[in-house]
């Protein structure tokens, strides 16, 4: 998942999903999916930006924590699509995403959800996105405090901050660069990974103003600077910095509120540090920064095939295209 494009401050984002890609430009969504009959069903939606409702949300760290918000509820709502629109062509159902032949003029889209449908699907999002973020805070901040804590009994020097904080950092990553090998491992996975290079690939060639060709696409690197997975990376080191502020000598469950209330903060400090880094690739200090993403990109993303490049850049170019000239009624972000 690539966050992050910034290109004269205006902010862009993508998304591998299943069979497919999602492309955001400032005010618009795309999602482009191949389904199993070879046609692309897309989902076009312009969505009204949370930081255009206040100047605060504009303040920095404090954007970075509503990026993550936006890019989090984009996210399931892209994969859900993906899903229904597979789900739908498996069936053999004639009311869900609309899919067309790729050469057609006219761009296929699903069929607008009434509201009702919109409340239901809203509810099933927010569901989803809360028990998802639940399962990540455990495996990644509660699992990796809970060790630490059967370290400490062991070990007399982690009674100090810095360096129970230190070793809860490091058990974090370790978890964290396992779960990315072991998925990676999955065959369905690995068709997201292709997906996900197809998206930086198409990314890469939009950044580089040439045309959004297969063959363009295709000659570009699939590993791109300011990837999600380079800003997560980004945040297991940085919250190592900021729970070193927090006392270790606690028991466990009175450990656990204050790391949670530091999430949007660790994120927004995360979200400056890659913007800082994509500014200033040429600074050895900031190429420093953002190589161990790129180090991790050579698994999270893979060498995608034309049919999937193909997808991508209709993504991208129904983003844009919605960008330009308007389209379906803006819904919250």
């Amino acid at each position: 998942m690539r966050l992050l494009l910034l290109q004269e401050d205006v902010l862009l984002g993508g998304q591998a999903v299943l069979e497919g890609v999602m492309m955001r430009s400032p005010r618009s969504m795309a999602v482009a999916v191949r389904r199993p009959d070879g046609r692309i069903a897309v989902f076009r939606q312009r969505i009204a930006a949370l930081a255009d409702m206040h100047p605060v949300l504009r303040w920095p760290v404090v954007r970075g924590a509503v990026v993550m918000i936006q890019a989090l509820v984009l996210g399931f709502r892209s994969l859900n699509f993906s899903a229904e629109a597979a789900f739908e062509a498996l069936r053999g159902g004639s009311d869900g995403p609309v899919a067309t032949p790729e050469a057609a003029g006219a761009a296929p889209e699903a069929a607008a959800p009434s509201r009702a449908e919109t409340a239901a699907g809203t509810g099933a999002i927010i569901g989803s996105l809360a028990v998802a973020l639940a399962l990540g805070f455990g495996l990644f901040f509660l699992l990796p405090l809970a060790l630490t804590q059967l370290l400490r009994a062991f070990v007399p020097a982690l009674a100090n901050s810095i360096a129970f904080n230190l070793v809860d950092g490091l058990i974090r990553i370790a978890i964290f660069l396992l779960y990315i090998f072991g998925i990676s491992l999955l065959r369905d996975i690995h068709r997201v990974f292709e997906y996900h290079g197809a998206e930086h690939k198409t990314v890469h060639a939009h950044e580089a103003h040439t045309a959004l060709t297969v063959e363009n696409v295709r000659a570009r690197s699939r590993l791109h600077p300011r990837c999600g997975t380079s800003f997560l990376l980004v945040v297991m080191v940085v919250s190592i910095l900021v729970f070193s502020f927090l006392p270790a000598n606690r028991p466990f469950y009175l450990m656990i509120f204050p790391r949670l209330a530091m999430v949007p903060l660790i994120a927004g400090l995360s979200f400056e540090v890659i913007r800082l880094s994509a500014r200033r690739l040429k600074n050895p200090v900031c190429r420093a920064m953002v190589q161990p993403g790129l180090w991790l990109q050579r698994i999270t993303t893979q060498e995608p095939s034309d049919d999937q490049i193909a997808v991508a850049i209709r993504a991208l170019e129904e983003a844009l295209a919605m960008e330009a000239g308007g389209g379906p009624e803006v819904v919250p972000a």
